[in-house]
């Protein structure tokens, strides 16, 4: 009689990588398609977050390195616009404000004052890093500037106008006034809470 040895078990299968990830400042978001076979592809969200498209079982160890590979090109991307200046008042500002209402940990490439914004007071491009500011708060009290600061900084975490994008302004405390004295000037509508106004995260004014 035959009799079957012990049986050899099979080898546990690499543990895929979680669906989001960490490198330097880089936030890498990973999500996993039965539909995409072989390629791997990669797209720069904002500033700090960059979003991963990956064919469901992939091995992670090849995941790992295409992942790399894009956070180095988008290190390097970054490295480039920052040779770009930015308006010095504003960059300090936007620094300070960055620090008390975001705990300093948002990034960007430039901020500047502009000419030729019309329709907003402000504009931010999450993707390229930009912030814009209308250069008809040059004259406006500090605390409506900052507000429109603060308020162009959220979008760098949240692009449009929800809760949880007021949330972030709103710990700027004189938000409502603000909001009020640029009401006043006819700069901001009074249903701004809506996202069916224009989106002032286009890059107007580049």
């Amino acid at each position: 009689m035959y009799e079957a040895g012990p049986s050899v078990p099979k080898p546990a299968s690499p543990t895929p990588l979680p669906s989001a990830l960490t490198v330097g400042d880089i936030t890498v978001q990973i999500t996993y398609s039965a539909r995409r076979k072989k390629t791997i592809g990669a797209k720069i969200v904002n500033w700090t977050t960059l979003e991963v498209q990956a064919p469901a079982g992939i091995p992670p160890a090849e995941l790992r390195t295409a992942i790399d590979g894009f956070v180095k090109q988008m290190c390097q991307q970054r490295q480039t616009a920052r040779r770009f200046s930015s308006d010095d008042v504003l960059e300090q500002r936007a620094q300070r404000l960055n620090r008390e209402y975001f705990g300093g940990k948002l990034r960007w490439r430039s901020i500047r004052f502009v000419s030729n914004q019309h329709r907003r007071v402000g504009s931010c491009s999450p993707a390229r890093g930009t912030i814009r500011i209308s250069d008809r708060l040059t004259d406006t009290p500090d605390f409506v500037l900052d507000y429109v600061i603060v308020h162009e900084l959220a979008h760098l975490l949240v692009a449009n106008h929800s809760p949880a994008f007021w949330k972030h302004v709103y710990r700027y405390s004189k938000t409502e006034r603000a909001r009020g004295f640029l009401m006043g000037m006819q700069l901001e509508r009074e249903d701004a809470d809506s996202d069916d106004l224009e989106d002032d995260t286009m890059p107007e004014g580049e």
